[in-house]
């Protein structure tokens, strides 16, 4: 596998795979691997011929009060990890490359309505930031197909929007979240977590298997949501939201909807903050 750091090396590689009639899948991600990101390579690896991967931890879509110089930074981790799942090469750009003007004087991108609820209110401008360095990417890229994880679930209806809207030409696929065995998703964040508080985390996927199972007996969706936000908080957490959703807009479902929805939740165990999502189809 091969790395590269500036946009120039990366589209000359790619240049010559396209010269060679060859397609191309992209992951984008903060780094600090895990196996739920070497899915992604593994289901673009089956898609394409060849696989580009990104480490980039992105300084617009982190808050003032957010974790960003605490995100965890393990690239030559990340190359030994992204190299034995078949990656084919490793673009890790510095912010200069990707904001040569600087992240407060970048161009930005907004998606409306998606990004004003659950994440977009409790993060405010996180989801531009995201829209903005995800088109960046795909700009330098150009890929034919990207992979993204339905653990992000509302990233991923943003990212479908943006590309959708501004007719990008990339097909967006989506990858199953990872478990642990005990059913906890796998995420970056995790690493945080102190014994107890992983114990305790597990109850974010059984709380969203339980919105699941009331809304199909037929309870009314913000009693399900109350009781799902008060079961967190006496176990200990302190959650932002635990919603139900349509899955294709993330919409409010009216009353009696069953079909195509979505429950998600995040929630703050200690310093860590947790989501997660679970389709009820």
């Amino acid at each position: 596998m091969q790395t590269v750091q500036d946009a120039a090396a990366l589209r000359a590689v790619i240049r010559g795979w396209r010269n060679q009639g060859q397609t191309v899948g992209f992951v984008p991600t903060m780094g600090n691997l895990h196996a739920g990101h070497h899915s992604l390579i593994k289901l673009a690896r089956a898609r394409a011929d060849r696989v580009v991967a990104s480490v980039f931890v992105n300084p617009t879509q982190f808050g003032p009060n957010e974790d960003f110089s605490r995100y965890p930074r393990t690239l030559v981790q990340d190359q030994v990890g992204l190299a034995e799942h078949d990656c084919d090469l490793l673009f890790a750009p510095e912010v200069a490359t990707l904001y040569p003007f600087g992240p407060e004087g970048s161009v930005s991108i907004h998606v409306p309505q998606l990004t004003e609820t659950l994440e977009g209110a409790h993060r405010p401008g996180h989801f531009d930031g995201v829209a903005t360095v995800v088109c960046k990417l795909f700009n330098l890229v150009q890929p034919d197909l990207a992979v993204f994880g339905q653990k992000d679930f509302q990233q991923l209806k943003v990212i479908e929007r943006m590309v959708r809207d501004l007719s990008l030409p990339v097909k967006i696929m989506t990858a199953p979240t990872l478990r642990a065995d005990d059913g906890l998703a796998l995420s970056s964040r995790n690493q945080y977590l102190s014994a107890d508080e992983r114990a305790l985390s597990i109850q974010i996927y059984a709380t969203l298997r339980q919105m699941r199972d009331l809304i199909a007996k037929g309870h009314a969706r913000a009693v399900v949501e109350q009781a799902a936000a008060s079961k967190l908080a006496r176990a200990g957490f302190e959650p932002d939201y635990a919603a139900i959703r349509r899955a294709e807009d993330l919409a409010e479902p009216a009353d009696g909807e069953r079909d195509g929805l979505v429950a998600l939740i995040a929630a703050r165990l200690g310093t860590t903050r947790l989501i997660d999502n679970l389709l009820f189809d």
